[in-house]
């Protein structure tokens, strides 16, 4: 009987290890995907600007790149840290995370209300205005799911889902400037591509756990929901006013 006890015990240990291993590749993997990503679409305009002859920067565009850029190289080095068991330094860099989180909101916001003051637009088609509730709500978005990756950051199981969703919830900046042509579609196309990463991580919880993880329907939930709503709300005379209040507080 005994040694039947201690074969179980061998194979759940087996299986534990197994999928701890198949759990760090998964959130390292998924953190390079997302910084390959921001580097493709943002390659021509900031990161290899000078082989693609595009124009020079401002001083805050320049600004919002160093503290995005910051957030996803902080972001891929916890992840390699979790999987090197380093846990005691990646609790350090936490609070290096919550600063750049601060500023990813302040500078992120305040770039994109000025320039929708200069008529800047990514989106072709879609006046300056009426785009600017995309930005502000991966502003709002991103907020909710970093807030709540802090609040359950003693809750490893929670405090990774969230703080991946936050990241992904980002990324259609990025993927609006790929040079695809579906892209030029707008919204739906841009914001579907970002949603894929949502899907990957529903469907990693149900081979891993064989259920999806709370923190993953309600943090993509989250993400998914609030673009439909973008696009209803940014057209409404209520949002063109407060879009237009923004603008007139900003040089």
């Amino acid at each position: 009987m005994r040694p039947l006890m201690d074969g179980k015990r061998s194979i759940a240990a087996h299986a534990g290890i197994t999928g701890r291993r198949r759990e760090r590749i998964f959130y390292t993997g998924m953190a390079v995907a997302v910084a390959a990503t921001v580097f493709a679409g943002f390659s021509r305009t900031y990161y290899l600007k000078p082989y693609f002859g595009a124009p020079p920067l401002t001083l805050l565009l320049h600004l919002h790149g160093i503290v995005f850029t910051s957030w996803l190289v902080l972001y891929l080095t916890q992840t390699v840290l979790v999987t090197a068991k380093r846990i005691d330094v990646h609790r350090r860099l936490g609070i290096i995370g919550a600063v750049i989180a601060v500023l990813m909101v302040v500078v992120g916001a305040t770039t994109a209300i000025i320039r929708a003051k200069q008529g800047a637009t990514p989106a072709a088609g879609i006046p300056p205005l009426v785009f600017l509730v995309i930005p502000l709500a991966d502003m709002f978005v991103f907020s909710c799911l970093i807030g709540a990756g802090f609040y359950f950051r003693r809750r490893p199981d929670i405090h990774k889902r969230l703080m991946l969703l936050a990241t992904i919830s980002i990324l259609a900046a990025a993927i609006a400037r790929l040079p695809f042509a579906f892209l030029q579609a707008g919204p739906p196309a841009f914001f579907g591509v970002t949603d894929l990463f949502i899907v990957v991580c529903l469907l990693y919880d149900l081979l891993a756990r064989g259920r999806i993880h709370r923190a993953t329907a309600w943090g993509g939930l989250l993400i998914v929901a609030s673009q439909p709503l973008r696009l209803m709300i940014g057209s409404t005379h209520a949002w063109l006013a407060f879009a237009t209040w923004l603008t007139q507080w900003v040089a």
